[in-house]
């Protein structure tokens, strides 16, 4: 059981004390000032008069605490606000000593206190007054830190967060948290204190763990970069140093910092990337007043695009999902978060054309975001019928609705699994690619009075999305372990959510028609490192504490995925994260006729038979650690 210091046994003392401590303090700064004044002769106070003048000044000092409420602070937490107070109260109190005093000059009427008296006086009551809080508050802190379980703080970043970071430790009573160092990289700032805390260098913060003992190091600033605090954490993690954050700046403003915000830093975070920037203004243009689609509106990805579109003031954003309680969800949150905006759920199947003909009837979207699909790669190798169904024929679907009922732009999502596919996941996705790509060519060539416009956006791994690593990694944790890895060569692109789905809708809002539009993923991430670092962040030692198993590459697992994000193979656009890929063009007519044979293959319930057309449909297809692997030589000798 934590010991309690005496900061937290000694409860919040009532106004009047205060009033009545402050009045004392006043009392003594008028003896002082009547011995300086009358150099140091202890006759001066045998006269009655002193009695009268000690009564007079603390009566009208009584009146100016009053007045500014001097006694409203709570002392044990002084600040330079509550100093200012103590000089504004004490101007206010001499101003009227001197206004009664030149009043009483004018009447001819003798004055009462001698005016460098109450010069001297106010001087030692500011002193006094400020001297007797911060010595409380020094005592404070001071049993704050005698606590038996004490933890040294070194807080990263010396300007207004990591001041309400001490802030906010000085006012926890029940924290055992002590700030001991401020480490910044500003050379300007270094060596020099904030609240009695010296700044040190960056440079020097291997040594300053050992030489301090910290225990834990708070992240508080918004400028480092994500090299610089990666290589910070991994310091941190070789020392066996807790790493925390700060929420959000918007989360912490008006000081609403509070202990409990501060958490432990997430994996995802030492994932993210420098920020994005996009052209909102060209967004908006093409977004506002429309009518927009997201299809898989709860999932991921869809959920996402769908907050993200809010910003833009649509006419409406019609959210199309078949899973009922995580679509309801959305609907509620993102009313709470964009009141003036017009949400319609809509649950139904995408590979269901009579009620997606319905929805495109009723509500004629301008704009369609199409993520709905199956994206787990061993539950596609055992259920590729129903892949094939919903990401193939679901888009098929969606995208002749879309040319039939006029959308200006139907933006697809896709993966880089697509890429030269090892799985059935990654087949469907680039089926579906193939036609849609196709389609917007045909209609070019073909029908150019026609409208509609389709653009793919295909991306990796995208971090936390429901059933990925990161979420399973942290359960696993929370459970005492093994973590599980495929393998221990196993790499993966990762992006955070919203920085995809924004790169979604600026490609979307780029596009001119039929491109394919690759996301920079950053440099590919080893899961098992991921993993090791994620089990460090916990607190615990990798395969120590907590073990990692390898379990074999999953059905139709790849060790790396490709992305098609060289030069050789993409072409440049106006944003130096989105690339076009350079894939060869297919006849719309010969796609068509072949996912039609697609189709009633899925009608025999025949997954071999389905799997088989495929790789028929898509020649680099090659099956890995599958059982589909045994249709590639067939499939190779028919297309040679």
């Amino acid at each position: 059981m934590q010991k309690l210091s005496i900061s937290n046994q000694i409860g919040i003392v009532p106004r009047w004390t205060i009033f009545i401590f402050d009045l004392s303090i006043a009392a003594i700064a008028f003896v002082f000032a009547y011995a300086v004044y009358y150099s140091f002769n202890l006759n001066a106070y045998l006269r009655s008069q002193f009695a009268i003048e000690i009564i007079y000044c603390l009566a009208i000092s009584s009146f100016s605490f009053l007045v500014f409420k001097l006694y409203s602070g709570i002392v044990r937490y002084t600040s330079a606000v509550d100093s200012i107070r103590i000089l504004s109260t004490l101007l206010f109190n001499i101003i009227i000593l001197f206004a009664i005093k030149l009043t009483l000059i004018a009447l001819h009427i003798p004055t009462i206190i001698p005016t460098n008296v109450i010069i001297i006086y106010t001087l030692f009551a500011f002193t006094g007054l400020t001297t007797y809080r911060t010595l409380i508050k020094i005592f404070f802190q001071y049993s704050k830190t005698k606590t038996a379980e004490k933890k040294n703080i070194a807080v990263y970043g010396a300007g207004d967060l990591g001041i309400a970071v001490k802030r906010t430790f000085d006012h926890d009573l029940k924290s055992n948290k002590f700030i001991v160092a401020y480490i910044d990289d500003n050379e300007s700032k270094i060596g020099k204190y904030i609240d009695g805390i010296k700044i040190y260098d960056s440079k020097t913060l291997a040594r300053l763990i050992d030489r301090l003992a910290i225990d834990e190091l708070i992240f508080a600033s918004v400028n480092i970069s994500p090299d610089k605090k990666d290589q910070v954490i991994d310091i941190c993690l070789e020392k066996k140093v807790n790493v925390l954050t700060l929420p959000p700046v918007h989360e912490i403003i008006n000081g609403t910092l509070s202990p409990s915000q501060i958490k432990k830093v997430k994996i995802e975070d030492l994932l993210e990337r420098a920020p994005i920037t996009l052209s909102h203004d060209n967004i908006k243009d093409q977004l506002e007043g429309k009518r927009i689609l997201v299809t898989g509106a709860a999932g991921s990805i869809g959920s996402e695009i769908a907050k993200q579109l809010g910003f833009f003031n649509p006419q409406l954003i019609v959210l199309c999902d078949q899973a009922e309680s995580p679509l309801h969800n959305l609907h509620l949150d993102l009313q709470d978060r964009f009141k003036n905006q017009a949400y319609q759920s809509f649950i139904a199947d995408v590979k269901n054309e009579t009620r997606m003909r319905t929805l495109f009837e009723t509500f004629k979207p301008q704009y369609v975001y199409h993520a709905a699909a199956y994206k787990h790669v061993p539950m596609m190798e055992d259920h590729p019928i129903e892949g094939v169904r919903t990401n193939v024929l679901g888009t098929f679907t969606i995208a002749n609705l879309a040319v039939e009922f006029d959308v200006s732009k139907f933006v697809f999502v896709s993966t880089d699994k697509a890429v030269n596919p090892t799985n059935v996941m990654g087949g469907t996705k680039r089926i579906a690619e193939m036609y849609v790509q196709s389609l917007n060519n045909h209609i070019l060539n073909t029908q150019p009075e026609l409208n509609t416009r389709f653009i793919t956006t295909r991306f990796g791994n995208v971090l936390g999305s429901n059933g990925s690593v990161i979420p399973r990694f942290r359960e696993q944790i929370e459970k005492g372990g093994p973590l599980t890895v495929t393998h221990p060569e196993i790499t993966r692109y990762f992006m955070t959510i919203p920085e995809a789905c924004q790169l979604v809708i600026e490609a979307g809002g780029m596009g001119n028609g039929g491109e394919i539009f690759v996301f920079d993923m950053g440099k590919s991430v080893k899961i098992v490192d991921l993993a090791e670092k994620m089990i460090k962040l916990s607190g615990f030692t990798p395969y120590q504490d907590i073990d990692i198993k390898f379990t074999g590459l999953r059905p139709g697992e790849k060790l790396y995925e490709e992305l098609l994000n060289d030069l050789e193979n993409t072409l440049p656009t106006h944003h130096q994260k989105i690339m076009i890929a350079k894939v060869r063009e297919n006849n719309f007519n010969s796609v068509k006729e072949q996912l039609n044979e697609l189709f009633d293959a899925t009608t025999t319930n025949n997954s071999l038979e389905v799997v088989h057309k495929m790789k028929l449909i898509v020649p680099e297809f090659k099956s890995q650690n599958s059982i589909y692997e045994q249709l590639d030589k067939g499939v190779t000798t028919s297309t040679n």
